[in-house]
């Protein structure tokens, strides 16, 4: 044994949530690469040899207690990763409310023990969650699948940045409860990544930062650029790390706060929430 197996997943069970296609399929294949027995959640169809799939609607509160009820087991390290664009029905289902339904389940029934993680997938759209803490404490204080949707119907946050900023939100305000567990929260911010997700939205999503990108001669990140971030969240190299949502943009929006990287900085200020008045 050395120092560096506290990087990897031996003897662990991980369950990655959206881990078909993406950055969740890249994650579930790093986590078994690092020793870790695999399970995936997703909607769509699993194609990683030796993992255990689960079919999950994110969307759908009794597909999602039927999923829980499959793992058999308790899980070290959880990766809520499922994503959708705006303009899918039930986006704040998919991308937020069912992925804390899911944790609510494991939690209630013991599923995460002390030591274990949570990864969530969030974005750059996310990070300006502290400017909107007020109207997000009040949406986060639903405390059921049900009301959370019907707090959604009535007060909006039907879309893509809202769905990201409440994950920012939900792991800062989630850090010092789930510690008391032994259970660590964490969450990445991507910039923009090439999957199949930002292929059907390239104009908006890839064209994001190009000029930046060409500036310091990179390309967009590829999945599994933004999956070593993630499950290192989650491995026990990460023990001191909790509560905080890792900005994994290659220094986008610190380019563009700092002014070094001046076509960034109101692109950045408006997301973080600085704009002046």
């Amino acid at each position: 044994m050395t120092l560096f197996d506290a990087f990897r997943f031996d003897g662990k069970r991980a369950l990655v949530v959206g881990g078909a296609t993406g950055m969740g399929a890249a994650s579930a294949e790093l986590l078994q690469s690092a020793g870790a027995d695999v399970v995936v959640m997703d909607f769509a169809d699993v194609a990683l040899p030796g993992a255990t799939a689960v079919h999950v609607d994110l969307a759908d509160r009794a597909s999602i207690d039927a999923a829980v009820g499959q793992l058999g087991g308790p899980i070290d390290a959880l990766l809520s990763c499922a994503g959708v664009a705006d303009g899918t029905p039930g986006i704040e289902k998919i991308n937020f409310i069912g992925h804390r339904h899911l944790i609510d389940r494991l939690l209630a029934q013991d599923l995460l023990p002390r030591g274990s993680a949570i990864g969530f997938i969030s974005s750059a759209a996310g990070l300006g969650w502290e400017a909107n803490l007020p109207r997000i404490r009040e949406y986060l204080a639903t405390p059921d699948f049900d009301s959370a949707v019907a707090w959604v119907a009535a007060n909006g946050g039907a879309d893509y940045l809202s769905t990201k900023q409440a994950i920012c939100a939900y792991v800062a305000l989630q850090a010092m409860p789930m510690m008391k567990r032994g259970i660590r929260i964490n969450a990445t911010c991507p910039g923009p990544t090439d999957t199949p997700l930002a292929q059907a939205n390239k104009e908006t999503w890839l064209g994001f930062g190009a000029d930046y990108r060409a500036e310091v001669g990179i390309e967009a990140a590829t999945p599994a650029e933004q999956a070593f971030p993630l499950v290192f969240l989650c491995s026990a190299a990460a023990a001191s790390i909790n509560g905080i949502t890792l900005v994994t943009d290659s220094g986008y929006f610190a380019a563009g706060v700092t002014e070094v990287f001046p076509p960034a900085t109101d692109i950045a200020n408006f997301l973080l929430g600085r704009m002046s008045g």
